[in-house]
C-alpha cells in the first residue's frame, strides 16, 4: 500500500480537481472572477470516476456511512442477531440510506458529501497502486464471498487517513479555499479558542460552510490543514463585540 505525505495528497487532489473542472465546467473552469465553489461531488463520482452510487441500510445504528470495494463482493450486516448480505460491486459506492430519508437530506448534506468524497478517494488511491497490488487486492476479495466491516477495513487503517485527507482536498480544493477565505475573511486566519470562535470568525466560517456545503467540523479540519486556523486556549477568548 502506498504511503503518501500530506503534500503529495494535495498535489494529487489539485491535479484531479483541475482535470475534473475542465471536464465539468469547460472553458469556465478558469474564470477567476467567480465565487469560490466546492466540488460537485455527485457528478465527480458518477460522471468523472464512473462510479455507481447507491444507498442501503449499512448498519443498525447508522454508524457506517459509506463503503466501496475494488472487486465484486458482499457485505454482511447483522441486526438483532440476524445476518443479511448486501452485494457490493466493483466501481460501486454504497452510502447509508439515512442520508436520503425524509427530513434528513438537508440536515445531513455535508456529511453525505464528505462520505462520498472519502469513498471516491479510496477508489483514486486504488487506481494509483501498481498492477500487482491491484491484482492482490482483487484476489483477496474473491477468495471469500462475504465480508464484515472489520474484514473490509483491516488493511485500511492508514488508507482511511489518506482517504480522509484526499477526500477533503477534493471536496474543498486549496485554490477554492484560498478564494473563499479572501472573500469571507479578507485572507486572515480564523482564531479557534478550543472550539469557540468570535462572532466575525464564526460568521466567516458559517458562510464558508454554506458555500462548500460541508459541516463545520470538516471545514475546520481543512482550514487547519491549509494554515487558516490559529488555535489558542479558551482563557484568551475575548470577542470585541461582547463585554469581556
Amino acid at each position: 500500500m502506498m504511503i503518501l505525505s500530506q503534500k503529495k495528497i494535495e498535489e494529487i487532489a489539485a491535479a484531479v480537481t483541475k482535470d475534473f473542472n475542465e471536464f465539468f465546467y469547460g472553458n469556465k473552469s478558469e474564470d477567476t472572477r467567480r465565487m469560490a465553489r466546492g466540488t460537485p461531488i455527485d457528478q465527480f463520482a458518477k460522471d468523472y470516476l464512473g462510479m455507481n452510487v447507491s444507498f442501503a441500510r449499512l448498519s443498525s445504528d447508522g454508524s457506517i456511512c459509506g463503503l466501496t470495494a475494488y472487486a465484486d463482493t458482499e457485505y454482511i450486516v447483522e441486526e438483532l442477531g440476524v445476518k443479511r448480505t448486501i452485494p457490493l460491486r466493483k466501481n460501486q459506492i454504497l452510502l447509508d440510506v439515512g442520508f436520503i430519508q425524509y427530513g434528513q437530506v438537508h440536515k445531513l448534506c455535508g456529511k453525505r458529501r464528505f462520505t462520498l468524497a472519502h469513498e471516491c478517494a479510496h477508489q483514486i488511491l486504488f487506481q494509483m497502486e501498481s498492477e500487482a497490488m491491484q491484482s492482490a487486492y482483487a484476489k483477496k476479495y474473491s477468495a471469500r464471498r462475504a465480508y464484515s466491516l472489520r474484514d473490509l477495513k483491516t488493511r485500511e487503517d492508514w488508507n482511511e487517513w489518506q482517504a480522509n485527507v484526499l477526500g477533503a482536498a477534493i471536496l474543498m480544493p486549496q485554490n477554492e479555499i484560498d478564494l473563499a477565505m479572501w472573500y469571507f475573511a479578507g485572507g486572515k486566519r480564523l482564531v479557534n479558542y478550543e472550539g469557540v470562535f468570535a462572532y466575525r470568525d464564526k460568521l466567516s466560517l458559517s458562510m464558508l460552510c454554506q458555500q462548500f456545503a460541508v459541516s463545520k467540523s470538516a471545514a475546520v479540519i481543512r482550514l487547519r490543514q491549509l494554515g487558516y486556523i490559529e488555535d489558542r486556549p479558551y482563557r484568551e477568548y475575548c470577542d470585541p463585540l461582547e463585554v469581556c
